[in-house]
């Protein structure tokens, strides 16, 4: 076994995360935003990485992909840590693991034409020339809902929607096992992210994409994710099965968050938690549990210990040492 091979945590775990640091020295100090995050993505899933602006969640999606080098851990891709392949070694898997950029207006370059920007990751890894080219743009542009005939258009000459659309095409134009959608919908109407929302998740299915779906919102995640990791300034506080932390939130944070999420029945109220103040700096991060300056529920200990992840159910991993106590607290009440 070479130093960049690892052995995989199962047979159907695309992507194991183990330890993920990353430290932005600055003038004034280190910036933490990211601090020993774990997780694993198995193949065909889609994994949400959910929390506030200022949670870690970009930078951990870009470190995997090595867009922003990481500080410590492993990325263990299909068998590979990521983070020891040199640049030449890296380029290899380039193809198989692609991103969605949060803004489509500054995410495509305004100066391409529409399918030069789709077709240019097919020339660099020479997947197809000439007419197979033309046609497998026509068909990347028919897959996600526009025509062929685009291909010839600038990007300034679409909505939001629609750009985001030739966003989705151009990372799948590469055919990769691995996508990292980095808030694709946030910069969008409301009426727009459903649309754009129902397609990631047909193309999913439909191509058995593996991906990585960073949001603050937990409406979102909830409505495409198999599983859950919830970060608060670069921590991981509860991770699990989608179904199971939507049903049985652990952590006082993935409480507060679910708490702002409507419910479609309207019989049904959760009561808020409202957080006071902001998200810390991540310059100067609280001691023990890092979100204690904002938990409704801290005591005294939580400024000294540092809450180690315990399971309170398989695959669900709590990082509160109140998590037992708080377990009988239900933030969903029927309305009279």
């Amino acid at each position: 076994m070479s130093q960049t091979q690892s052995p995989a945590a199962g047979d159907d775990v695309l992507l194991s995360v183990r330890n993920l640091s990353k430290h932005f020295p600055t003038a004034n100090g280190v910036v933490k935003a990211v601090e020993d995050v774990s997780f694993d993505v198995r193949r065909g899933h889609i994994v949400g990485i959910v929390g506030e602006s200022g949670s870690g969640k970009t930078t951990a999606g870009r470190c995997i992909l090595r867009l922003v080098e990481p500080s410590e851990g492993e990325a263990i891709f299909d068998g590979v840590d990521l983070f020891k392949l040199s640049q030449k070694a890296l380029r290899a898997y380039r193809r198989r693991m692609q991103i969605i950029f949060q803004d489509p207006y500054s995410s495509l370059n305004p100066r391409m034409r529409v399918g030069d920007i789709i077709g240019e990751a097919i020339d660099t890894h020479r997947l197809a020339k000439g007419a197979a080219r033309q046609a497998r743009i026509a068909e990347l542009l028919t897959r996600v809902g526009l025509s062929p005939e685009h291909a010839r258009r600038y990007p300034h000459e679409f909505s939001g929607g629609q750009r985001q659309r030739i966003g989705i095409a151009r990372a799948l134009a590469v055919e990769p096992e691995l996508i990292v959608a980095d808030e694709p919908v946030s910069a969008l109407d409301v009426s727009v992210q459903a649309q754009v929302l129902n397609l990631v998740q047909e193309l999913q299915k439909e191509l058995g994409l593996t991906m990585l779906f960073i949001s603050h919102d937990l409406t979102v995640v909830e409505y495409l994710c198999d599983d859950i990791v919830v970060l608060y300034l670069g921590r991981v506080m509860e991770q699990g099965p989608a179904r199971e932390v939507y049903a049985n939130p652990r952590h006082p944070y993935t409480r507060a968050l679910l708490s702002t999420a409507p419910i479609p029945d309207p019989t049904v109220r959760r009561e808020r938690v409202i957080l006071q103040g902001d998200i810390p700096s991540p310059l100067d991060p609280p001691s023990g549990c890092v979100f204690r300056t904002r938990c409704p529920f801290a005591i005294d200990a939580c400024a000294t210990t540092v809450p180690p992840r315990e399971t309170v159910s398989p695959g669900h991993t709590v990082a509160c040492i109140r998590q037992a106590e708080l377990a009988s607290l239900d933030i969903r009440k029927v309305s009279a």
